[in-house]
C-alpha cells in the first residue's frame, strides 16, 4: 500500500534527478524549494520512497488569486500504475483547502496530460517546449 508523507525538499532531490533529469542537463533544485509556504510530499512503498512531488506559491496568469505551482513530481518506474501519483495530488488538494488555496497548476509534460485530465486537472493556452525537456502544457485544478 501506498502512504503519503511530508518530506524534506532534500528528499526529492534523488528521484528528481534520476526521474526528471535523467542524462538532461537543468537543475533539480527548485528555487522556492526551502521556502516557508513550499511543502513536498513523498510517496512510500514497503517504507521505500517511490514518488516526490513539490507545490510552492507561483502565479498562472489566467488566475488573479493566490495560487500553488505542482512541480518535480516522479514516481519511480517500479511503482507506476500502483496509484501513487494520484495520492501525491489527492493529499495536496487536501492540504490546499486547509490553506484555502483555489487553484493549483503546473506545466505538464506532453505525455503526462491525460495523467492529469483524469484528476481532473484543465489545460490552458497552447503547447509548448522546455529546452532540452520537450512538448508541455499549462495545465490547473480549482481546489474546492
Amino acid at each position: 500500500m501506498i502512504k503519503i508523507k511530508n518530506i524534506l525538499a532534500q528528499e526529492t532531490y534523488d528521484i528528481r534527478l534520476s526521474v526528471l533529469r535523467n542524462n538532461i542537463d537543468l537543475p533539480y533544485k527548485f528555487e522556492g524549494d526551502e521556502e516557508g509556504s513550499t511543502f513536498h510530499l513523498g510517496a512510500f512503498y514497503e517504507k521505500k520512497l517511490v514518488g516526490i512531488a513539490t507545490f510552492m506559491k507561483s502565479n498562472l496568469e489566467a488566475f488573479d488569486v493566490e495560487q500553488y505551482q505542482l512541480r518535480g513530481m516522479a514516481t519511480l518506474p517500479e511503482v507506476r500504475g500502483m496509484g501513487a501519483g494520484k495520492k501525491l495530488i489527492n493529499k495536496a488538494i487536501e492540504i490546499l483547502e486547509e490553506r484555502r488555496i483555489t487553484v493549483l497548476w503546473c506545466n505538464a509534460r506532453k505525455e503526462a496530460v491525460g495523467f492529469y485530465e483524469n484528476l481532473g486537472f484543465k489545460i490552458t493556452g497552447e503547447e509548448f517546449e522546455v529546452p532540452k525537456v520537450g512538448a508541455h502544457f499549462k495545465m490547473y485544478y480549482l481546489v474546492n
